[in-house]
């Protein structure tokens, strides 16, 4: 059966945002909690995830954090959003520009993504209720709510949907949601494949292709 969506995660996926903003909350832990992971810790534990869901990680982990904690990690961000910047990946709006039904589905809060589309110009692919953030479910990824609210506003079912994440957490989401999983990364592949992932790529030529078979 041809599938009818395509959901697309935001950092990693469409502009290569999640190192920007996981080095922000590297730099955070050791400045004002003088715990010093490096970065493929961090990377481990909590790529791909809100900050939300982020928070909840560290306090599982002993690692408890307060709300100055995250307003300031809220206001690095938008640091690096004036400062750094970012682009959209290579071939991404090759895809953007087939002719079938696509969202996004972000673990980014609704304003921080409003900004990132913004940046990267975008928005006339996807209007803003094609666009569905973690502040719009009560569990964030690596849980399903996100990914299967999308569906449904889409209109479409989610094993109807094809997810394209970066992340243990996102792919791990789009199975549990029933959905079909590509992974776009060159990193964690056997893991990615001990989930079950069957595609899996680090280039959106490739991923093009494969959407023109499963469309």
């Amino acid at each position: 059966m041809k599938k009818k969506l395509l959901i697309w995660d935001f950092d990693g996926v469409i502009a290569d945002t999640e190192i920007l903003w996981l080095k922000n909350r590297q730099a955070l832990l050791k400045s004002y909690m003088n715990i010093d992971w490096d970065f493929a810790t961090i990377e481990k534990l909590l790529k791909g995830m809100s900050d939300y869901t982020k928070r909840e990680k560290l306090n599982s982990l002993g690692v408890v954090t307060d709300d100055k904690f995250w307003d300031i990690s809220y206001q690095m961000d938008q640091e690096t959003m004036k400062t750094v910047g970012f682009e959209l990946t290579s071939g991404i709006e090759d895809i953007f520009k087939l002719n079938i039904k696509q969202c996004i589905a972000t673990g980014g809060l609704a304003p921080k993504t409003k900004q990132k589309i913004e940046i990267v110009g975008i928005g006339n692919y996807f209007p803003p209720e094609h666009i569905f953030t973690a502040d719009m479910v009560k569990r964030g990824k690596p849980e399903p709510d996100l990914f299967l609210l999308a569906a449904q506003k889409m209109g479409e079912s989610a094993t109807n949907s094809v997810v394209v994440e970066d992340s243990i957490a996102g792919l791990t989401a789009t199975i549990r949601a029933g959905a079909t999983p590509v992974a776009f990364t060159k990193d964690h592949i056997n893991e990615i494949k001990e989930l079950g992932v069957k595609y899996i790529f680090d280039n959106m030529s490739d991923i093009k292709n494969l959407i023109l078979e499963l469309f």
